[in-house]
């Protein structure tokens, strides 16, 4: 049996939109779900009075979040559609936890839009959208979710459909590219199988359309580049950093450096869902045995990368931002924290070269502010040393979500670093 190409895929939307039910519901109709867990799921659900919030569940393991009904952490989970095998990386949809969404949306291949048929497309609806482009995402599915609470309406449908469409638009995807697919999550409508409720709909399921993306190329010729998530210590084995390999290949018996800090390093062995494994590529989520380094010299955010060509730790770099949200408007010596791979970091702001108009993409020249809506090339210096590479060379690490005011205010890419 060949092994299937592997996609990360990020479901995004509302925190109502119905997304956590979309993902339990795939879980449990591709198996991955036993019967008795739901069963024990909805009891519980009942209990709190949310009688509908079963599938949600599955997804939501902590006791917490139950209490509070909200999806809190990124949680990974996997399924296989006929053609790949699809890890999901559950984005939160809660405002506060905007931050753990880009890190989750930084490592997808692909995003599912869940737009609720009931309430349309959402403020947060565009702040995820300009995330996911801004995040260098292209494939993209829209879902119409929750249909059987508009009585599984054509008329509905299709008013949804058009603001989604034009939403679509503005941020540069091409709605005849994106499908986008009406569907009740809660009773499975239109995701693995075709729904016998809307006749009215030719278009693909779910399941079809995710066997339409194109799985990621895997750059292994490039340096290595493993953004570290976490890091432990594990008796007799030492340091233990966990992370997903970016670029290049990793394997046990060769050197590393881990930046910042050009801490020099001997890979001992490298485990993958609990089993050694000769090798980690692009795309494997690993725990790496690191000797050369203490556990408290490294942390969350650092990058292990190779030694003749490590991870850049820049004393400036230039970038192109969009600015999503603000009250007034950004500019000289505004000071935010940059959520860029698995790191966050304060950077100064301290040029604004060229603001573009957002529309045609003309230059407008040199300027002191940026308000919402409007992109720019500008320059930051970070204020504690952090990796961050260009676009160009390592995309996952020259993606950047700007937070500030619990809020994302702006996202962009990498141009240029100076080190």
């Amino acid at each position: 049996m060949a092994k299937k190409d592997h996609i990360n895929i990020v479901f995004v939307g509302h925190v109502d939109a119905g997304k956590s039910t979309t993902v339990g519901r795939i879980l449990y109709e591709t198996g991955k779900v036993p019967e008795q867990v739901i069963k024990k799921l909805r009891e519980e659900a009942e209990k709190l009075g949310k009688s509908t919030f079963e599938f949600a569940y599955v997804m939501d393991k902590m006791k917490e979040e139950r209490e509070r009904g909200v999806t809190i952490d990124i949680s990974h989970q996997e399924f296989e559609t006929p053609k790949y095998h699809f890890t999901i990386i559950d984005a939160p949809g809660h405002r506060d936890f905007v931050k753990n969404m880009i890190t989750g949306a930084s490592q997808a291949d692909a995003a599912v839009l869940v737009v609720s048929a009931k309430d349309g497309i959402q403020p947060q609806t565009k702040e995820h959208l300009a995330l996911v482009r801004t995040l260098g995402i292209n494939q993209l599915i829209v879902l119409i979710s929750k249909m059987d609470a508009v009585d599984y309406s054509k008329e509905r449908y299709e008013e949804v459909k058009a603001e989604v469409e034009k939403l679509l638009k503005t941020f540069g995807y091409k709605p005849e590219n994106v499908p986008i697919i009406p569907a009740s999550s809660y009773f499975g409508d239109n995701l693995v199988k075709k729904s016998d409720k809307m006749p009215w709909y030719t278009g693909p399921t779910l399941f079809e359309a995710l066997d339409k993306l194109t799985p990621p190329e895997k750059p292994i010729d490039k340096p290595l580049r493993m953004p570290i998530q976490d890091v432990y210590v594990i008796q007799g084995h030492g340091v233990v950093v966990v992370g997903r390999v970016e670029t290049g290949v990793l394997k046990p018996g060769t050197k590393g450096v881990i930046n910042p800090g050009n801490h020099q390093v001997d890979i001992k062995k490298i485990e993958m869902h609990h089993q050694e494994v000769p090798e980690a590529i692009p795309g494997d989520n690993v725990g790496v045995n690191v000797k050369g380094v203490e556990k408290n010299q490294i942390k969350r955010g650092h990058v292990l990368g190779d030694p003749n060509n490590p991870p850049t730790v820049p004393k400036r770099f230039k970038a192109q931002i969009v600015v999503i949200n603000h009250p007034s408007a950004i500019g000289v010596g505004y000071t935010p924290v940059f959520h860029a791979h698995t790191a966050h970091f304060p950077a100064r702001l301290e040029e604004i070269e060229d603001k573009k108009d957002p529309r045609t993409g003309q230059s407008l020249g040199k300027a002191d502010f940026i308000k919402v809506g409007e992109a720019a090339i500008v320059w930051f210096r970070p204020l504690k040393p952090a990796v961050i590479e260009k676009y160009q060379d390592f995309p996952p690490l020259g993606r950047f979500a700007i937070r500030d005011m619990n809020m994302t205010v702006a996202a962009g890419v990498v141009l240029d670093v100076e080190v």
